[in-house]
Order: C-alpha cells, then sequence, then structure tokens
C-alpha cells in the first residue's frame, strides 16, 4: 500500500457509492447514512454541510478509512479501502491521509514538535527527519516560537495549528477536517481556514472539511447538504 501512486489521470480521487451506516446500540438500530455517493477530484476543496447529526463526521471517517460502511463502498485512486487488509488501511491511513479534528488530540505530555512528529515516527520515518518535517510545519503555522510548548501551554487557536501541522507531516495527499473550527472564536476560526486552505494550496492536497459553518462552507469550491444521513 505504501507504493499507491496516481493510476489514471480520470480516475477520482474518492469515489463513494451507495454509502450506508448503521449502528448497532440497544435494541433499535441507528441509520446515520442513508445511500450516499460522491466523487472527488485531486485537489478539489470540498465542504460537507449540515446540522448536528446529519452524518457529516461519520461519511468523513468512512471516507479516510477509520470506519467502514454496512453499506456501500469507497474507492482511494481506483482501490477499494474494503478491501485492505486491517495492516494496509492502517498503512493508507498513515501515508495518504491527514485528520484534524475539532477536539485536536494533542497528547498532553509532548511538546509541539513532538505531537507533530509523532506520525512520521509512527510511519517509521528517521528521527532527525521527522524533527526537521515537524520544526518546518510549526514555523509554516506561525508556531516557530512554541516549539517547545506542551498543550497546555498553548492557546485553542494554537493547538489548532499543531494539530494542522501535525495532519500534514506525512504529506498526505488528502486532508480530512471534522469541525477544525468548532472549539474557536470566530475570528481565530476564520484564521485557522485561512491558513488551511493557503497550505493545501501550496501542497496539492485534497481537502475535506466536514462543517456545519456556512462561514467555513464559503471558503469551498464545492459543498455537499447532507440532511438526516442523505445528500441534498
Amino acid at each position: 500500500m505504501s507504493e499507491l501512486t496516481p493510476t489514471n489521470a480520470t480516475i477520482p480521487l474518492l469515489r463513494a457509492v451507495g454509502l450506508g451506516k448503521t449502528y448497532f446500540t440497544g435494541e433499535q438500530p441507528l441509520e446515520v447514512l442513508h445511500g450516499v455517493g460522491i466523487e472527488i477530484s485531486a485537489g478539489d476543496f470540498v465542504a460537507l454541510r449540515g446540522a448536528s447529526g446529519a452524518g457529516k463526521s461519520t461519511l468523513l471517517h468512512l471516507l479516510g478509512g477509520l470506519d467502514a460502511p454496512t453499506a456501500g463502498e469507497v474507492w482511494f485512486d481506483g482501490q477499494s479501502l474494503g478491501a485492505m487488509s486491517a495492516s494496509a488501511l492502517a498503512q493508507f491511513r498513515s501515508t495518504h491521509v491527514g485528520f484534524i479534528f475539532q477536539a485536536y488530540h494533542l497528547l498532553p505530555d509532548l511538546d509541539a514538535v513532538e505531537n507533530v512528529s509523532l506520525p512520521a515516527r509512527v510511519a517509521r520515518v528517521a528521527f532527525d527527519e521527522a524533527e526537521a518535517r515537524a520544526v518546518d510545519l510549526l514555523k509554516r503555522v506561525g508556531l516557530g516560537a512554541r516549539l517547545g510548548h506542551r498543550p497546555a501551554q498553548l492557546s485553542g487557536g494554537e493547538q489548532q495549528r499543531v494539530a494542522i501541522a501535525r495532519s500534514l507531516v506525512n504529506r498526505p495527499r488528502l486532508l480530512l477536517a471534522d469541525e477544525p473550527t468548532g472549539n474557536l472564536d470566530s475570528h481565530t476560526g476564520e484564521e485557522i481556514i485561512r491558513l488551511l486552505v493557503g497550505l493545501r494550496e501550496e501542497r496539492g492536497a485534497t481537502l475535506v472539511i466536514a462543517t456545519h459553518d456556512t462561514r467555513v462552507a464559503a471558503h469551498a469550491q464545492r459543498v455537499i447538504e447532507l440532511v438526516d444521513g442523505r445528500m441534498r
């Protein structure tokens, strides 16, 4: 899976057909997604917009291989995620996908450089190279003076910048951001979105953002509406 490279310029980077997701908790099944189909080309910037509970996060997790659908299939560059073994899927996520979450998910005992370099270390990038990438990215997101700071010593906006840098450290082709401004004030949120859009353009990555905020969605090239687990 580490050798996965573009195969055909006409093949969408991401393609999902008939996606359904049902959770079985208690006596009644909870159907979150219903027959969702989507195609996203390399380099696109797409916003998944909808109210809380519309299925945005679930769809994002399926597209990134964090969860498996109960119906339908997802392809990345023509290859089925459902056909991959667990180890190949983990390698796919590590190599080709960068995740950004609303809650940051930074490790509290690690400083900014250590948090950002961790995915590269897991991917067996040499220590010096992983650290150099982390330092470069942290400087790029405006945290050159915060390299040795731990999450508790950083503001919410600074923690989200660390999370963005971490998502880019393995040079992914696909960035998936789940409500990346949800815990931030409007001014800081706008700064984060502009930063993310600029980095995406600079690196030629494909960006998919799940958001309920119309101001965030307005930055996207294409907006996909989700209502009660269905595309509108």
